[in-house]
């Protein structure tokens, strides 16, 4: 397999949002059902669940020769605390999606990034369990960027959630991908 550069995501909030849920489900479409190659890594803060955490996926059509993401072309931040620390490490013109319900991003970042804001919290109330927030936002990542299939996003969740909340997680997906292409085309 040839060598090449990997695209590096971080996403990133505290510990019970399901970040570190939201980058296996990523990696797992990727290499799985999108055939390409991803390396999945997670860190929490000493607290786990209410403490930082986040996790890095790299996505290559070829072998990916280095595991950690260090300079994130796409940062998903669901936490303030998750976008002060991470802010600075996201590529110039690198991809910022945060969840416009928890933070609040400086100004001067929506001319250094490419930027989209997304409701999360408040769609996964809406479709009824607060924690689907994180699917609603690889939903948005999966419109905004392409650089993983909708379909294989589905079977991922279909394949990996509890089968009692494949339907809550579907729903949460479908809508936070529709209000991205809904953002996307006005951005």
């Amino acid at each position: 397999m040839k060598e090449g550069k990997a695209t590096e995501i971080r996403f990133a909030g505290f510990g019970g949002q399901g970040i570190i849920l939201a980058g296996f489900l990523l990696g797992k479409a990727s290499a799985i059902y999108d055939d390409k190659n991803a390396v999945f890594t997670q860190s929490y803060g000493p607290e786990a669940r209410g403490g930082a955490c986040s996790a890095g996926v790299l996505i290559s059509e070829s072998t990916v020769d280095y595991p950690k993401v260090h300079h994130p072309d796409v940062l998903v931040v669901m936490s303030q605390e998750a976008y002060t620390t991470y802010i600075n490490s996201l590529k110039e013109g690198g991809i910022l999606i945060y969840d416009e319900d928890l933070v609040v991003i400086d100004p001067d970042d929506e001319r250094r990034f490419k930027v989209f804001s997304i409701p999360a919290t408040r769609i996964a109330e809406e479709v009824g369990k607060r924690i689907v927030a994180n699917v609603v936002m690889l939903g948005a990542f999966t419109a905004i960027t392409g650089l993983v299939s909708k379909e294989a996003m589905k079977e991922t969740i279909k394949t990996t959630v509890k089968p009692d909340f494949i339907e809550l997680n579907l729903e949460a997906f479908e809508r936070g991908y529709n209000v991205a292409q809904e953002r996307r085309v006005t951005v």
